[in-house]
């Protein structure tokens, strides 16, 4: 006969058993909700989300730093204004001078500051605590020079013998179109609405260009050239075919600008940041807190995913199926701490699924 100790022992075992397998029902059922594919409902709000925080986070910053600008610098007025007039003061108010030449300078400027920091890291494999950043470990570390000479040599082409007649001839087209007077800058809460209208235009040039420039033929012929880096780092950002870097680095970003009849100094500051988002889609780091890599990183490594910036038409045209179906998907967001990305999405994981950070 049993005892009331067995019987209760056996009791617990029964019940053991039963949280187990509905716990495990309830992982099996999350694990299937969770990797659902989204809907371009759930893109949109997504792509919405990011664009609406960054233009919160932008307007903070300008009014903090505009305030403690004033405060200890003694400006009067509107602080950017002052500046900007004494900009011109100095430089005079030719519009030929500032489009083209005042272009030049600022993006060559953003673009070898920012990418020469990144060409540090590469080349001296410095500072190595960086290095757990690195979105395909083992490459370019350290980077090849004679590569990256040929790197170098050919942006400065781009910048100088593409870019300035380029320049030129948006200078032209601006002036047919119309633009605003030099002297007085746009308000504030208006460069933030033109913001979200450049940043999607661009999205729309770049991706229909790029996936143009992956046909049969100009692939060969042109965008060949890009993809000789599968592993990217910073400065192949624009290390590209002439004819790409008009149609696909160029025109993409000064189409939202033509369009809206931009301020130069709207224009000024929406080139830099689409130079600092190429620089960080190419740089090979998912550094903390910065925009996520992922995506594009990953286009260079299988070459027919992941064509546009934000990835919203990549989801409308299934040109992210395979992408979305690998870890690097789950990898693809802003991590919110000093953890690498690897680490928190490893490689063996199964089942894994995107998280808050």
């Amino acid at each position: 006969m049993l005892s009331i100790r067995n019987i209760l022992a056996r009791a617990r075992n029964v019940a053991a058993n039963s949280v187990r397998k509905m716990s495990s029902c309830a992982a099996e059922a999350k694990t299937k909700v969770v990797h659902q594919p989204p809907s371009l409902l759930a893109s949109l709000g997504s792509l919405l989300a990011v664009i609406s925080t960054a233009l919160i986070f932008f307007a903070a910053f300008r009014n903090t730093l505009t305030w403690h600008l004033q405060r200890f610098w003694g400006a009067s007025g509107d602080f950017w204004q002052s500046q900007w007039d004494r900009l011109l003061d100095t430089f005079g108010e030719d519009p030929l001078a500032f489009w083209v030449f005042g272009t030049t300078i600022l993006t060559m400027a953003v673009y070898w500051l920012v990418g020469g920091i990144y060409i540090l890291l590469d080349v001296t494999n410095r500072p190595m605590c960086l290095r757990k950043y690195k979105i395909q470990p083992g490459t370019n570390e350290p980077v090849d020079k004679p590569r990256l000479f040929r790197v170098l040599s050919q942006v400065l082409f781009n910048q100088l013998a593409v870019g300035i007649p380029t320049a030129y001839l948006s200078f032209s087209l601006m002036e047919w179109r119309g633009y605003p007077p030099l002297r007085e800058l746009p308000t504030f809460h208006w460069v933030l609405a033109e913001m979200a209208f450049l940043i999607l235009i661009e999205e729309f040039g770049f991706y229909y260009s790029h996936r143009l420039l992956h046909s049969k033929n100009l692939y060969k012929i042109i965008h060949k050239k890009h993809h000789e880096w599968t592993a990217p780092i910073a400065v192949t950002a624009i290390y590209c075919h002439p004819i790409e870097h008009i149609f696909s680095n160029l025109v993409p970003p000064f189409l939202g600008v033509f369009i809206l009849g931009s301020h130069l100094a709207t224009s000024w500051l929406w080139f830099c940041l689409a130079i600092l988002s190429t620089l960080n889609a190419h740089s090979g780091y998912h550094l903390p807190f910065f925009p996520s890599p992922e995506a594009h990183d990953f286009h260079h490594l299988k070459f027919n995913q992941c064509f546009g910036v934000l990835g919203i038409l990549d989801r409308l045209h299934g040109t992210d199926t395979v992408f979305r179906s690998t870890q690097a998907y789950n990898r693809h967001l802003m991590m919110l701490s000093l953890l690498p990305v690897r680490e928190a999405f490893p490689e063996n994981t199964k089942g894994s699924s995107k998280k808050n950070n």
